[in-house]
C-alpha cells in the first residue's frame, strides 16, 4: 500500500461553537431550548434537521480494488518481469514460483489493509446505544441515534455519555475521559462557563460522547451529535489522515527503478555490441540479452526481504510487541524520535502517595501502585511511622477513615475498588502496617458529607471508645485550610501559619504531584449526624498528601536501552534518538513527571493554547526543542507528529486513547496498547504492545534495526550473485568468449536456465540464513539511520562490484581454463556455475558481518541457519551435477574431484580478498 509522502494535516475546519464559555440562560436561548426538554414533535423535527446522532459511515475503496492496488510496486514489476523472461524460456516451474510468491505478498497486504480499515468501527462502537431525555417534559429512555440538540440528557454513575452535552446541573459529577483527553483521573465537572480558549481537558461545564461517568448525577443540553462530537471530529480526522510509505519501500522504490533502467541498457548495449561488432546472429544476440536480464534481475530478493520481515515480526511477538503492518518491522529500526503518551503508557495510570508533610516533618513514600510495598524516608533513612506515633501516622490513620475506596488483594493482585486517589491513601496506610477493618472498627463510623465538585471536601463523623467523637476533613487544601485554626506539630497543637502551608504546597506541586489536605475537629459530645455547620470551623490541619500517576520503572530502563550506553536520557541525541511526551494532562505533571524520566528539561514546554496560536511553520522551528506538550488536543497530536516528519523525522507514536488514533495513524509507525488501549487506538497502529510495556519498544527497536540490518546483509550477498553472472555473460559476448553449442551457434558460458537455477538455490538457501541472523553487539549504540539514506550505498555499492568482479574472475576463468584443457562446453559451463556458487557460499561468511571482520569461529559456527542453508545448497549443486535428470535438463556432466579442489581453493581465496579489503575499509574509510 503506497501512500503520500508529502508531510501534511488537515486544513483548520470551522470553528466550532464555544458552548463550554457561554452561561445556561445563553445556551438555551441558542439552542431555542428549556431545561424541561424538547416536544415530541419538535425533536423529530430536528432529527430531521440534523440527521441521526451517528458517525458517517466513510466508503472505503471496494475489495478488489484494495486487491489490485497491491501490485502497484516497484518490486512487484520486477518479479512480473521476472516471470514473464521464465516463461519466454519455457521455465514454468520457475514461472509459478516467481507469480505464487507475488499472490502471497498481495494477500498479506490486503488482508493487513482490511484491518486497518476497521478504525473508523472502532470508534464508532465507544457511542452509547441509548440515552435517558426529558421529553414532553418526562424521563424517557431512546436511542442514542435519535438524540437531537436542545434534548436535556440525565447522567447517572456508569453511564455511557451519548453526545456532547453543556452541563447546567452538576452533584458530586465526576467523568472519566482518559480515552478522549488523556486526564489520568476522573474529572469534576460543575455548571460554570470557562474560557473560550480552555483546552479540552479543561472544558469542565462539559461532558463528551463517548466518555464515561464515574461518580455522581448530572442533567445537560445536547450542544453536539454525530460528526459534531468531539469524537466525531475525531473520526473525520482519522478518515482523512495520510500515512506514510515506510523508508524501506521508498528505498526499495528508487532502487528498483534505478535497477530496472540499468539491465534495460545494459542487454541493450550488449545485443548491440554483439551484433554490429562481432558479427554475432541477432537470435543468438536477442537469448543473450534475455540471459543478461535474467541474470541481472534478483528476482528472490522480494521474496527475501518478505520472509525477513516476516521473522522479524515472529521475533517481535515473542517480545510482546504485535505487529500489525509487515513493513513497520523495519520502520521501528530506522525510528529518530518516539512521541510517547503519558498516562498508562509512561505512568501506570495508578495514583500513588509519594509525600507527607506535617509541620514538622517531609517524610517520602517508595513503590507504586496499589500494592502496599515501599518504605517511609525520613533525611534519607527508613522511617517507621507507627513507632513514632505522631503526626505522619495520624495523617495516614485519618486518611485512611475518611475514604469510600476499598484497596483488597485478589488473585495475587492487588486491586484498587472506588476512587484512584482515595484508594492512594489506603494504600499508604497499608504500606505503614494499619489494617483498614480494624481502624473502621476502633473508629466507627456515624456520619458523613461526600466529596461534591462544588465544595471540594468530604467530611466523616467517627465515634471511638476512648477519645470520643472525631470529624475528619479531606479536600483541596485551600478548602481545608480556611476551616481550620490550629496546626499539629510534634510537640502538640499550635496556631496555624497558613503562609507555611502555602509555601508548602507549591514546593510539592512543584513535582507534579496533586495535593489533599487533612484535618480533624475531636467532639465531647454525644453527635451522631453531620451538617455543614459542623464542618465550619475549628479543626486541627494535620497535614497535606502528595499524590501521582508514578513513571513505570520499566519505562526508565527502556529508555536507557534506547539510547545505548548512556547513562540517561539527557544523553539521547548522541544515540539519535529523541523521546517527546504527548499528554492531555496538566503542564505541570507533565513537567514532572517527563524530569524523572529524564524527558526535557523540567521547565521547556509548550501547552495546546501555544499551539494553536502558531503556524506550522513556527511550529515546526519550535518542535526541535521542545520535548513536553501539555493539554493538548487530538489535533495538536496529529500536528505535532506532522511537524516532525516536515522535519525528516521518522516518528514513533505511542497511545491507547481514541484522542490518539488520528496521530498513531499519520505516524509512521503508531504504537498502540494491548491492555488498556481502545479498539480505535489499536486499530490505527502498525503495533500493539501486548503487555503495555514502554520497554518492549525499545525491543521492538532493537529488532527493527537488526531486521534492516539482515535486509541490508541479503541485498550485498545476493546482488553479487547477479552481477558476477551478469559480467560473466557481458564479458563473454565482449570478449568473443564462447564455444559452439549443439547446432553449432554460439553459446553463452552460462545459459538462462542454468542462471535462473543459481539465482534460486543461492536465494532460497543461502540468502535465506541471513534473515535468521541475531542482532549485532553494537546495534543499539549506533545512530538510527537518515530518512533519506540510500538501501545500497556508494560503500555497498563498492563491495558488490568487488565480489561481482571476483566472481566473474573465477567463473570465467575457470570456464576458459576448462575449454582450453579440451574439455567440453556442457562440463566447462557445469564447472562456471559450480565455481560460482562455491564463491557464494565463502562470501556467505564474508557477509555475516558488513563491517565487522568475520575471521573469527563465531562466524563459521554461530548461526544455525548458515549451516543448514549450505548443507540444503551442497545436496541441491550436486544433484544438479551428477543427477541424470538434472544434467538432461540443465545439460551438465559430472565433475572431478581435482576440479572441486581448484573450486575450492577460489572460495578460500575470495573469503580472504574481502576480509581483506574490510580490514582496509576499517583503518582509512568512514565507511559506516
Amino acid at each position: 500500500m503506497m501512500k503520500n509522502e508529502t508531510p501534511q494535516h488537515s486544513e483548520k475546519k470551522t470553528e466550532k461553537t464555544p458552548w463550554h464559555s457561554f452561561s445556561i440562560s445563553e445556551v438555551l436561548e441558542r439552542l431555542e431550548s428549556d431545561t424541561k426538554g424538547l416536544s415530541a414533535s419538535e425533536a423529530d423535527s430536528r432529527l430531521e434537521k440534523y440527521g441521526p446522532n451517528e458517525l458517517p459511515q466513510t466508503k472505503g475503496r471496494s475489495a478488489l480494488m484494495r486487491f489490485l492496488a497491491q501490485f502497484n510496486n516497484v518490486l512487484i514489476y520486477l518479479l512480473l518481469a521476472a516471470a514473464v523472461i521464465t516463461g519466454l524460456l519455457a521455465e514454468w516451474l520457475d514461472m509459478g514460483v516467481i507469480l505464487g510468491v507475488v499472490l502471497v505478498n498481495a494477500m498479506i497486504g490486503f488482508i493487513q489493509e482490511g484491518k486497518a480499515e476497521k478504525s473508523l468501527d472502532s470508534i464508532r462502537n465507544m457511542l452509547s446505544p441509548s440515552a435517558v431525555v426529558l421529553r414532553d417534559g418526562k424521563k424517557k429512555e431512546i436511542e442514542a441515534k435519535e438524540l437531537v440538540p436542545g434534548d436535556v440528557i440525565l447522567l447517572n454513575a456508569g453511564d455511557k455519555i451519548p453526545a456532547d452535552i453543556r452541563l447546567f446541573k452538576s452533584r458530586d459529577l465526576q467523568i472519566e475521559e482518559a480515552a478522549l483527553t488523556g486526564e489520568s483521573v476522573p474529572v469534576e465537572k460543575d455548571t460554570e462557563p470557562v474560557d473560550k480558549d480552555d483546552s479540552l481537558g479543561d472544558r469542565s461545564s462539559m461532558a463528551f460522547s463517548g466518555t464515561m461517568v464515574a461518580y455522581g448525577q448530572g442533567r445537560g443540553l445536547v450542544v453536539g451529535t454525530g460528526s459534531d462530537t468531539e469524537i466525531g471530529r475525531i473520526s473525520e480526522m482519522l478518515s482523512d489522515v495520510e500515512t506514510l510509505t515506510t523508508p524501506l519501500l521508498k528505498q526499495l522504490g528508487r532502487f528498483g527503478n534505478i535497477l530496472s533502467v540499468a539491465i534495460i541498457a545494459m542487454a541493450g548495449v550488449t545485443f548491440a555490441f554483439g551484433y554490429f561488432f562481432q558479427g554475432f546472429a541477432p537470435g543468438e544476440m536477442f537469448m543473450a540479452a534475455v540471459g543478461l536480464a535474467v541474470a541481472a534481475i534478483p528476482e528472490g530478493l522480494p521474496a527475501i526481504v518478505t520472509i525477513t520481515l516476516a521473522i522479524g515480526v515472529q521475533r517481535m511477538a515473542k517480545r510482546n510487541a504485535i505487529i500489525r503492518h509487515l513493513p513497520a518491522v523495519e520502520t521501528l529500526g530506522s525510528v529518530s524520535v518516539i512521541c510517547t503518551d503519558k498516562t498508562g503508557t509512561l505512568t501506570r495510570n495508578e495514583m500513588t502517595v509519594q509525600t507527607l508533610r506535617t509541620r514538622d516533618r517531609t517524610v517520602t513514600l517508595s513503590g507504586v501502585g496499589y500494592a502496599p510495598e515501599g518504605d517511609f524516608q525520613l533525611d534519607d533513612e527508613k522511617f517507621d511511622p507507627r513507632q513514632e506515633k505522631g503526626p505522619i501516622l495520624d495523617l495516614l490513620r485519618f486518611g485512611l477513615l475518611c475514604n469510600e475506596a476499598e484497596v483488597t488483594k485478589t488473585d495475587g493482585n492487588w486491586k484498587a475498588q472506588g476512587a484512584p486517589t482515595e484508594s492512594a491513601l489506603i494504600t499508604a496506610a497499608l504500606k505503614a502496617g494499619l489494617d483498614q477493618e480494624e481502624e473502621n472498627d476502633q473508629y466507627e463510623r456515624l456520619d458523613a458529607i461526600p466529596f461534591s465538585s462544588e465544595q471540594k471536601f468530604m467530611a466523616t463523623l467517627h465515634r471511638h471508645s476512648e477519645s470520643g467523637g472525631l470529624i475528619i476533613l479531606k479536600g483541596a487544601p485551600e478548602k481545608v485550610l480556611e476551616r481550620c485554626s490550629t496546626q499539629r506539630t510534634e510537640d502538640g497543637d499550635e496556631s496555624l501559619d497558613p503562609s507555611f502551608w502555602e509555601d508548602e504546597e507549591q514546593k510539592i506541586a512543584s513535582k507534579g504531584q496533586r495535593l489533599l489536605g487533612l484535618a480533624i475537629r475531636p467532639l465531647d459530645n454525644g453527635q451522631d449526624k453531620l451538617n455543614m455547620d459542623d464542618v465550619a470551623e475549628g479543626f486541627i490541619f494535620l497535614g497535606l498528601y502528595g499524590i501521582i500517576d508514578p513513571p513505570r520503572d520499566e519505562a526508565v530502563q527502556a529508555a536507557e536501552k534506547l539510547i545505548g550506553d548512556c547513562e540517561s536520557m539527557e544523553d539521547c541525541d548522541s544515540a539519535g534518538i529523541r523521546v517527546k511526551m504527548i499528554t492531555g494532562d496538566h503542564v505541570v505533571t507533565a513537567t514532572a513527571i517527563g524530569l524523572q524520566l529524564g524527558i526535557g528539561d523540567g521547565k521547556t514546554a509548550l501547552t495546546g493554547k501555544d499551539i494553536e496560536s502558531m503556524s506550522d511553520e513556527q511550529l515546526q522551528e519550535q518542535i526541535p526543542d521542545v520535548d513536553i506538550f501539555a493539554r493538548v488536543s487530538p489535533e495538536h497530536k496529529l500536528r505535532i507528529v506532522t511537524a516532525l516528519q516536515a522535519k525528516d523525522k521518522i516518528v514513533a507514536m505511542t497511545g491507547d486513547g481514541v484522542n490518539d488514533a488520528p496521530a498513531l495513524k499519520r505516524a509512521d509507525v503508531g504504537v498502540a496498547m494491548g491492555q488498556s488501549g481502545t479498539e480505535a487506538a489499536k486499530e490505527s497502529s502498525d503495533m500493539v504492545l501486548a503487555d503495555d510495556n514502554f520497554a518492549s519498544i525499545a525491543n521492538a527497536v532493537e529488532e527493527g534495526r537488526t531486521v534492516y540490518d539482515n535486509i541490508k546483509k541479503a541485498i550485498l550477498f545476493i546482488l553479487p550473485t547477479n552481477g558476477g553472472q551478469a559480467l560473466v555473460v557481458i564479458a563473454a559476448i565482449f570478449l568473443g568468449i564462447g564455444a559452439a553449442g549443439a547446432g553449432g551457434e554460439f553459446a553463452l558460458p552460462i545459459s538462462p536456465p542454468q542462471i535462473l537455477w543459481i539465482n534460486m538455490v543461492t536465494a532460497v538457501s543461502l540468502a535465506l540464513a541471513l534473515a535468521f541472523e541475531p542482532a549485532e553487539s553494537n546495534v543499539m549504540r549506533r545512530p538510527p539511520r537518515k530518512a533519506d539514506e540510500p538501501l545500497v550505498s556508494r560503500f555497498l555499492l563498492w563491495r558488490i562490484s568487488f565480489v561481482s568482479l571476483l566472481l566473474t574472475i573465477g567463473a570465467l576463468g575457470h570456464y576458459v581454463y576448462m575449454l582450453g584443457g579440451n574439455a567440453s562446453q556442457d562440463l566447462a559451463a557445469t564447472v562456471a556455475i559450480n565455481t560460482l556458487v562455491f564463491g557464494q557460499v565463502c562470501y556467505l561468511f564474508n557477509s555475516r558481518f558488513i563491517f565487522e571482520s568475520s575471521m573469527r569461529l563465531t562466524a563459521f559456527t554461530g548461526s544455525t541457519a548458515v549451516l543448514w542453508s549450505i548443507l540444503v545448497l551442497a545436496v541441491l549443486q550436486l544433484g544438479f551435477t551428477y543427477a541424470p535428470p538434472m544434467q538432461f535438463l540443465f545439460r551438465t556432466e559430472a565433475v572431478d574431484l581435482t576440479t572441486w579442489l581448484r573450486i575450492f581453493v577460489f572460495g578460500v581465496v575470495l573469503f580472504l580478498l574481502v576480509e581483506g579489503e574490510k580490514y582496509l575499509m576499517r583503518r582509512y574509510t568512514d565507511a559506516r
